[in-house]
């Protein structure tokens, strides 16, 4: 007991110790840490936070379970109009991501997973779970190869991914254009197009395409990577009747390209990812074969390496007829689009190094000239039968392509 005087009386009065409590109980904070949670801390605050003891981690999980936490700090944070408020919008998820990956550590892979995407179970537009996925690439950022084998497995589960592609793998392209898009939006939003690296696009691009036949996977990359119409369809008749411009094949160049990169994913080998090239830029997939000046363009955006690569593979196998075709198409893509000739010139010089004699580059060469011969005659032909329009505008720039092409290909010959 202390005695003290009161300084409005005068008189002593006696006052009890109180006994001071050596830790406060975290269950008395739960309140005011939900309204602390949600006036004063940020999600990249409150992610921090979380990793502060066992205790707090289970407040903050009890909070951001809550429906409101989801309605305010989810829900609503869609539908960004400006660059600016995209960008920030992207910066929030992946903010909700370094959250939830921080407050799971101590869960295992299945269980963090499905906390996760409980949260995101009122999310229903296509536009807004694209959006969710900026939170999904940053939860998983740093994992290694097995634990995201098993998050590419809880996915399947989750959603039926393998039986929904295996609807649409199993028709004809085109037969199922609503499925194949859901099948596209879905694969590139979620698992390829958050990637900043090629590397860990290459992973799941692999995972997508190793469960199948090595026709199928060409199939399913033309899917996820093909040419779109203006309808928002695959434009899968137009790979056969139409040449299309650079930009339109550009995001199939990027998906082959992304497979054919340095090779980090086990159980895939180089071979297998050439044939599936390969298979992508030929008929088996379509039954009618793809227009050459499509088949040229393509090989062109991917590159000196893959292009060799391919008609490489096509010459020594005996399809010089073929190998002939494409090269004429190849300088005459050249020529429109404006690559540099050379480039075209050092790719039938590495071709003719494939053959050891000189009679049988000779040979490669005259049916080069062959070829570029017959082609020419086609345009001419076409252009008498009344096509006067595009046709007339090719033989053009075949003809122009013919005089540049020789007049390099002589020039480093005398070099």
């Amino acid at each position: 007991m202390t005695m003290v005087r009161d300084s409005w009386t005068g008189k002593s009065q006696r006052l009890k110790k109180t006994p001071q409590r050596s830790h406060l109980n975290v269950d008395e904070l739960n309140p005011l840490m939900n309204l602390g949670l949600s006036v004063c801390f940020s999600v990249l605050d409150i992610s921090v936070f979380s990793m502060v003891s066992k205790e707090i981690t289970s407040h903050v999980v009890d909070y951001i379970s809550s429906l409101a936490w989801k309605n305010k700090t989810i829900i609503q944070s869609f539908h960004s109009s400006t660059c600016l408020e995209q960008r920030s919008t992207v910066e929030h998820y992946r903010h909700l991501g370094l959250l939830f990956k921080r407050c799971t550590l101590l869960l295992p892979t299945k269980e963090r997973l499905k906390f996760i995407f409980s949260k995101f179970s009122k999310v229903r537009k296509a536009q807004d779970r694209a959006e969710c996925c900026h939170c999904f690439d940053t939860l998983i950022a740093g994992w290694d190869e097995l634990e995201c084998q098993r998050v590419f497995n809880f996915l399947c589960e989750l959603t039926n991914l393998m039986q929904k592609a295996e609807a649409v793998l199993k028709t004809k392209p085109g037969a199922k254009e609503y499925q194949e898009m859901q099948l596209r939006l879905f694969c590139r939003q979620v698992l390829l197009d958050p990637w900043r690296n090629q590397p860990d696009c290459q992973f799941w691009l692999v995972q997508l395409l190793k469960p199948w036949p090595i026709v199928s996977q060409a199939h399913l990359l033309l899917i996820l990577y093909g040419p779109l119409l203006p309808e928002g369809f695959l434009g899968w008749q137009n790979l056969v009747e139409t040449v299309l411009p650079h930009s339109s094949l550009w995001n199939l160049a990027k998906g082959i390209l992304t497979l054919f990169g340095k090779l980090e994913v086990k159980g895939w080998t180089t071979d297998s990812m050439l044939l599936t090239v390969a298979l992508s830029c030929s008929s088996p997939v379509i039954p009618q074969p793809w227009h050459v000046e499509n088949v040229a363009r393509l090989l062109v955006l991917c590159g000196s390496s893959l292009c060799y690569t391919i008609l490489a593979n096509k010459a020594v196998n005996g399809r010089l007829t073929e190998v002939s075709r494409l090269i004429i198409y190849i300088i005459l893509v050249c020529e429109r689009d404006g690559y540099p000739m050379s480039w075209a010139v050092k790719l039938v010089q590495q071709i003719c190094r494939l053959f050891s004699s000189a009679p049988e580059k000779l040979s490669f060469i005259q049916q080069l000239e062959n070829k570029f011969a017959e082609i020419t005659r086609e345009f001419f032909e076409s252009f008498l039968a009344g096509d006067f329009g595009e046709t007339f505008q090719t033989l053009s720039v075949l003809l122009d392509s013919n005089v540049h092409f020789h007049t390099m290909f002589l020039h480093m010959f005398l070099k």
